[in-house]
């Protein structure tokens, strides 16, 4: 039984589902042509799963992808080509979930989308008029009229359908019966672990269509609820109510069962059926660890004591056998501060506060158990964990300095006409001025990025009023922080956090945090540093490519919109007879592990 999930699903149709807990259902039932091998690197390495092998050709814009032969769903339909140009069309067509499409976008998508919100890969739509006659690259609500009709109808015996799904000069085609490509608009080098993900996992059309069919911008309100068959190690056995619970089981017509060239990840599964419990609470979590309800379990940091504490079973293992630490994670953790408004835009206001933090305190403090931290301090916005694109200028930690962030703090008042008092009694700033008001630091409640604690905050708060700069916690709920949409809307400092979704370090990381685009916490919008990251996408000359990075980081470093707080280690609980998990950071931004790879053995 896993216990290890503190969310529950969204949805269980992998081109709508796009919570954490989803990804666990997704990579365990479905699969992609491509998948993480579980190794830790900041290349996130790629290998075959559906695909047996692939080529890269064309200036590196073209991927050919050979997939293996007689792989079946769980309800007998045939993987192939087809079903795989089916599953990347449907799921940029539904608009559910937010993938990355930047590859594959060119003006015929961006106006369709203007006319009727739905998203077409490059091509398809000349593919569809080429091969009917009908005007789909003008009309394009023809142009849905026609895709809805056909992913609803899917048919690969149908002539015209196949002739669409065949047309070669487009974003997807089905090369062969069991060819299909990739033909970029552009060269972008993160290709491969952009589609290891949810969004591109293949899927069953003939259960889509027995299920409600597709509609653009319409959820497959049964696929979410239920789930359908994979071509995965295990399938959807049954579904608690609102998720709170999924059983897995192993899948008797899996195909690696009679195969031997496949990788780890997909290796036949060795345990029959797996409970999946979701959303409970923690002390039901540590219970059930504790007392062998659950194989696998998480309970937040501050818990570990109590956990081991009234663990039963320490006869047969130590701490360290059943704390299963698998380092820092890809994400970012900070505290944010709005660079266009007062009283956070005063850059030495900022410099202030960086400074005044006591960034060792936040480690020891809060992520140290037994004598170990479990976490890191770095220099942002990314960590160690992305290898050579961390700090490639080697720029120094924000260090804590109380006598230079009072002096910061006096420029600020004098500059944006506030005073401060210290808590010996001086005011500093303008002191004709008034003293400045509390400042509300916002965050999610309940703390949804894990590896952040209350406690960590109440030390910023004590760390700020070191320097008279009054601090109130104030806990809101995602509905509320979803408000958050102009600069003047937005809090002044926030505390939040932000896991890639592939590894990508400029398009998954600095873009996100460093303009408007996604990650509004911090409101920079400078028009260099957009007009910078938007070229080094699509860069695959390593030097200029590292160049970029470098600048990007010493423009966010010399900004100081962001108190990067430390990145805690990614763990698990697991029983000292269980063994063979294998895990990968770059699902989710708590990882991802694969049940298959599971197997029981007796401890000592």
């Amino acid at each position: 039984m896993d216990d290890s999930f503190t969310t529950t699903p969204d949805a269980l149709d992998p081109g709508t589902g796009s919570s954490a807990g989803d990804e666990y259902i997704f990579d365990n039932v479905f699969q992609e042509l491509v998948e993480f091998t579980g190794e830790n690197s900041s290349q996130g390495v790629v290998v075959p799963v559906l695909a047996q092998n692939y080529t890269i050709s064309n200036n590196s814009q073209t991927f050919t992808f050979n997939l293996r032969p007689n792989v079946t769903f769980t309800d007998g339909t045939a993987e192939n080509a087809t079903t795989a140009w089916f599953s990347f069309v449907r799921n940029l067509i539904l608009g559910q979930y937010v993938v990355n499409t930047n590859f594959i976008f060119v003006t015929e998508y961006l106006n369709a989308s203007a006319v009727t919100g739905m998203q077409v890969p490059w091509g398809l739509l000349n593919a569809v008029q080429n091969v009917t006659g009908l005007p789909t690259t003008t009309n394009y609500t023809l142009a849905q009229q026609v895709l809805n009709n056909m992913l609803s109808n899917f048919n690969v015996q149908n002539s015209t359908q196949m002739a669409i799904m065949t047309y070669p000069d487009q974003a997807y085609v089905v090369s062969g019966p069991l060819t299909f490509t990739i033909h970029e608009i552009q060269s972008y080098p993160f290709l491969l672990p952009d589609i290891a993900q949810g969004w591109a996992e293949i899927i069953d059309p003939a259960f889509v269509d027995a299920h409600g069919g597709v509609q653009a911008n319409v959820a497959n309100a049964y696929f979410n609820a239920n789930g359908g068959p994979g071509t995965g190690p295990y399938e959807i056995a049954s579904v608690g109510a609102g998720f709170s619970d999924v059983i897995l089981k192993a899948n008797p017509t899996y195909w690696a069962l009679n195969a031997s060239n496949y990788p780890v990840i997909a290796e036949p599964p060795k345990i029959p059926v797996i409970i999946i419990n979701f959303g409970l609470i923690s002390n039901d979590r540590l219970l059930d660890f504790d007392t062998n309800q659950a194989q696998i379990s998480y309970v937040e940091f501050p818990l570990l004591g109590q956990m081991w504490n009234e663990y039963k079973y320490k006869q047969y293992a130590t701490f360290n056998q059943i704390f299963d630490n698998f380092g820092l994670s890809l994400g970012t953790y900070w505290m944010s501060m709005n660079l266009q408004k007062y009283p956070t835009n005063i850059s030495s206001f900022r410099d202030a506060v960086v400074h005044s933090i006591n960034y060792t305190q936040l480690l020891v403090q809060t992520q140290s158990f037994n004598g170990t931290v479990y976490a890191e301090n770095y220099v942002g916005p990314m960590n160690p964990t992305w290898g050579k694109y961390y700090n490639p200028g080697n720029l120094s930690n924000y260090d804590y300095n109380i006598t230079e962030a009072i002096n910061y703090m006096n420029e600020a008042g004098m500059q944006g006409g506030f005073s401060v008092t210290l808590p010996n009694g001086t005011s500093i700033g303008n002191t004709n001025d008034p003293t400045i008001p509390p400042i509300s630091l916002v965050y999610a409640a309940p703390i949804s990025c894990m590896g952040v604690y209350q406690s960590e905050l109440e030390i910023i708060q004590a760390d700020l009023s070191q320097i008279g700069l009054p601090l109130t916690l104030q806990p809101e709920a995602s509905s509320v922080l979803d408000t958050y949409t102009t600069p003047q809307a937005s809090p002044n400092m926030q505390v939040d956090c932000w896991g890639p979704d592939w590894p990508d370090p400029v398009l998954q990381q600095l873009y996100d945090l460093m303009t408007p685009i996604a990650l509004k916490t911090n409101w920079m919008n400078i028009t260099s540093v957009n007009n910078l990251l938007a070229s080094l996408v699509y860069d695959t000359n390593q030097t200029s490519y590292m160049q970029g990075i470098t600048q990007a980081y010493q423009i966010d470093y010399n900004e100081t919109s962001m108190a990067w707080l430390p990145d805690a280690d990614l763990y698990l609980l697991v029983q000292p007879y269980l063994h063979g998990l294998v895990f990968s950071p770059y699902v989710t931004v708590s990882g991802q592990y694969w049940y298959n790879t599971l197997y029981y053995s007796d401890v000592p």
